[in-house]
């Protein structure tokens, strides 16, 4: 018995041992403990059910062990990104039109009248929203950087009140008063002799430079003032006066006083068609374009034409409508002086034409590289003039 109680001290012993290591979160197998081996008794055999016993893995107790162990949280992997395709730009919209093509009403002769005001418009305020109301949009919108669109959205409305005075209802109606005479019949002097010779510049004073206002140049002066929907007074007063002046140059000494070059003889071969009326005379063949009224040749350009992939057409045509400041909506280059005769087909002054010479060629229009004739041109041409265009 002694014996046994002994061994089961020492069991006792080393299991309150091992529970008080702090290990137990791991599983533990008991070490048999070095003892001496029981003396045999054959008469007191010791019972093979007072063996240490197998310990089992210890589960975590709160009386052994109060602090337990908390597992390290897991972090999660980053995800990784997935790429994404690259995004496609968006199309810049369209700007909504408040007023365009079409269009009519007292809000269109207000447009007009501002672009008349900026020198976009030619002609008196109709209040349609027609092709030369259009041309005078597009080149406003292309000179200010603006989506050339030809019809008027909020921005270009915006700038274009912003840069102009709001029209009075005579002006939207073309309703014109004459103010006070600044040069009138019976005037004599210097400044009737500058009036003359610029006059003559233009092509509405055929008569000696003398400096007396006679019939003549009264009649020079209304036809210029019917021409531009001014009051026809015959006499000049500021807005004439100013009219004149931005459509000419200071007169040389020779002008003033009747020295003209003489005129060189033309080879040009009219068209019979050009004979008569008042006509664009362009010939292909000889490169040149002559202005003629009555089978008078009043003025001869150096003229060029289109590719063979844009050639100018043929025919007899005539001035559909005009476009001083013009730029091409269709290649965004400027068009000064635009007589259209045939759809987008036009005479203008051509820079590149005036740079490079015939290196170069329009996409069809009849290019000019004399910037004062075709601006003459410009103010004398009419819409429903004749343009014959021909090669033989």
């Amino acid at each position: 018995m002694r014996v046994r109680n002994a061994l089961t001290s020492i069991v006792v012993a080393l299991f309150v041992g091992i529970g008080a290591s702090g290990c137990a979160t791991q599983p533990v197998t008991t070490p048999r403990a070095p003892v001496a081996p029981p003396v045999s008794q054959p008469a007191d055999p010791v019972p093979t059910d007072t063996a240490a016993p197998e310990p089992a893995p210890a589960a975590p107790s709160p009386t052994v062990d109060p602090t337990p162990t908390t597992p390290a949280p897991t972090t999660p992997a980053d995800p990784t990104p997935t790429p994404s395709a690259p995004e496609s730009p968006t199309p810049e919209p369209t700007p909504r039109a408040l007023f365009e093509r079409g269009d009519e009403g007292d809000d269109i002769r207000a447009i007009q009248h501002r672009l008349l005001q900026l020198q976009w418009f030619e002609g008196p305020v109709t209040g349609t929203f027609g092709p030369a109301t259009q041309a005078s949009v597009e080149g406003f919108q292309a000179k200010r950087g603006l989506p050339v669109t030809g019809a008027i959205d909020a921005v270009t409305l915006e700038r274009l009140e912003a840069m102009t005075e709001t029209p009075t209802h005579d002006e939207m109606y073309n309703v014109l008063k004459p103010g006070p005479t600044i040069l009138g019949p019976g005037a004599k002097g210097d400044a009737v002799k500058d009036l003359q010779a610029r006059l003559r510049q233009i092509g509405w004073y055929a008569g000696k430079v003398d400096g007396i206002f006679g019939d003549q140049t009264k009649s020079g002066i209304s036809g210029f003032q019917e021409k531009r929907g001014f009051p026809v007074t015959g006499a000049v007063d500021q807005r004439t006066l100013d009219k004149v002046h931005e459509m000419t140059r200071k007169p040389t000494s020779d002008e003033l006083n009747n020295i003209f070059p003489s005129a060189k003889p033309s080879s040009l071969r009219l068209d019979e068609r050009c004979t008569t009326g008042r006509a664009i005379c362009i010939s292909k063949k000889e490169r040149k374009l002559a202005w003629v009224v009555d089978g008078d040749v009043k003025m001869i350009v150096d003229v060029r034409f289109g590719s063979e992939m844009t050639p100018t057409r043929e025919g007899t045509f005539s001035v559909q409508w005009k476009s001083r400041d013009h730029v091409s909506s269709l290649y965004d280059t400027p068009m000064p002086y635009a007589l259209f005769f045939s759809g987008g087909q036009a005479v203008h002054y051509s820079a590149d034409f005036a740079a490079r010479g015939y290196n170069g060629a329009s996409h069809g229009c009849v290019n000019v590289r004399d910037k004062a004739a075709v601006a003459s041109l410009f103010d004398l041409a009419k819409v429903g003039d004749k343009v014959i265009v021909y090669s033989d």
